[in-house]
C-alpha cells in the first residue's frame, strides 16, 4: 500500500515517520525543503506538487495547520484533487471545520475517491511514538482497508461514524483541552500566591479529583518554564473559533467557551502567534508579578511508553 503524506510539520513529520519507520512505501511533500530532504535521505520519496503525489499513491494523507491552507492543496490546478482516481482515499488528519471536510469530501468522491476524516489526539510526544489517539469519520468500508497505516500511527484507533464527525469530536476535545489549561495556570497561580510548594501542588492535583491528561504533561512544562508542548497559540485561537463557530451553528448560548477565547486571542496578541500554547499562564505570572517554577521538571514532553500495535476501540 503507497501512502503519500502533505504536511510535515510538529505532527505531520512524527506521523509521517511511523510510517517510515514502520516500512511503508511513502511519499513526502512539505513547503520547508530540508524537512523533504531528511525524509527522503531516510528511505522516503518526494515529488513536485500534490498532483503527482495523489497519482501515484494509494492513499493521500493531509496534515496542515488551517482549513485554508488544506484547500489550497487540494483544489489548485496542481492539488490533490486533480491526482485522484476511483478508489483512492484521501485522510484529512489536520484539525478542521467539520462543514470544510464535507465539501472537500464531496469533490473528492466526484472523482471516485473516497473521503475520510481522521484527527489525532494526545500531543505530539505521542505522535512520535506511534501512541496518539485517532478519530476516523467516513466509510466504514474505506477505514478498514486502511486501518494498517493507522495502527502504525496511531495506538487507540476510533471510527466515529459518518464523514466529518471525527472533526466534531476533534474540535471539542481541543477545546476542552483549552479550557483545562487556562484553569491550571489559575490553580497553580492561586496555589503559588498561598505560599504553596509547586512541586507538591503539582502532585497533589495528579493524585486528586481534579487531575487530567492535560495537567500531568502540559504542567510539567510550565514548572520547568520551558513551556514546550510543540503546540502553538495561532492553533489554539484557531481551534477555539472552530468550536465557537460549531456552537453558533446549533444556537448554543455557551458560556465558558466566548472568556476563553477571548484569554487565548489576548494571549496570542501579547505573546505572538507561534508562542506556546502554554504559554497562556504568563497573562497570570505577570500580572501576579510571579513565576510558576519548580524544580524537577522537564523542559520538553516524552512518552515513556513503548510503541505498540495500535487497535481500533
Amino acid at each position: 500500500m503507497k501512502v503519500g503524506f502533505i504536511g510535515l510539520g510538529n505532527v505531520g513529520r512524527k506521523l509521517a515517520n511511523s510510517l517510515l519507520r514502520n516500512k511503508f512505501d511513502l511519499t513526502v511533500i512539505d513547503l520547508d525543503s530540508s524537512l523533504t530532504k531528511n525524509f527522503v535521505a531516510n528511505g522516503a520519496s518526494t515529488t513536485n506538487s500534490p498532483k503527482k503525489l495523489a497519482q501515484k499513491v494509494d492513499i493521500i494523507i493531509t496534515c496542515l495547520p488551517s482549513p485554508s491552507v488544506c484547500s489550497e492543496v487540494m483544489e489548485s490546478q496542481d492539488g490533490v484533487i486533480n491526482g485522484l482516481s476511483k478508489n483512492k482515499i484521501w485522510l484529512e488528519m489536520s484539525t478542521t471545520d467539520e462543514s470544510e471536510a464535507k465539501r472537500l469530501g464531496k469533490l473528492v468522491t466526484n472523482k471516485g475517491a473516497i473521503p475520510l476524516d481522521g484527527p489525532v489526539s494526545g500531543g505530539c510526544h505521542r505522535a512520535a511514538t506511534g501512541n496518539i489517539s485517532i478519530f476516523v469519520g467516513g466509510d466504514r468500508s474505506a477505514f478498514e482497508k486502511i486501518l494498517p497505516v493507522l495502527k502504525v500511527m496511531g495506538k487507540k484507533i476510533l471510527h466515529t461514524g459518518k464523514l466529518g464527525s471525527a472533526s466534531i469530536l476533534k474540535v471539542i476535545t481541543n477545546y476542552l483541552a483549552s479550557v483545562n489549561l487556562v484553569s491550571i495556570g489559575e490553580a497553580l497561580t492561586v496555589a503559588k500566591k498561598s505560599g504553596m510548594d509547586l512541586k507538591t501542588a503539582y502532585e497533589a492535583i495528579k493524585i486528586s479529583s481534579g487531575n487530567s491528561f492535560v495537567h500531568e504533561t502540559e504542567s510539567q512544562v510550565i514548572l520547568n518554564g520551558s513551556y514546550n508542548i510543540s503546540f502553538t497559540m495561532d492553533l489554539v485561537v484557531k481551534d477555539m473559533g472552530l468550536f465557537d463557530t460549531l456552537s453558533k451553528k446549533h444556537h448554543i448560548p455557551l458560556e465558558v467557551s466566548p472568556v476563553v477565547f477571548n484569554i487565548f486571542k489576548e494571549g496570542q496578541k501579547k505573546y505572538g502567534s507561534r508562542a506556546w500554547s502554554s504559554m497562556i499562564v504568563k497573562r497570570l505570572e505577570d500580572t501576579c508579578n510571579i513565576n510558576l517554577r519548580a524544580e524537577g521538571f522537564s523542559s520538553e514532553l516524552t512518552d515513556n511508553e513503548s510503541e505498540e500495535k495500535g487497535y481500533e476501540i
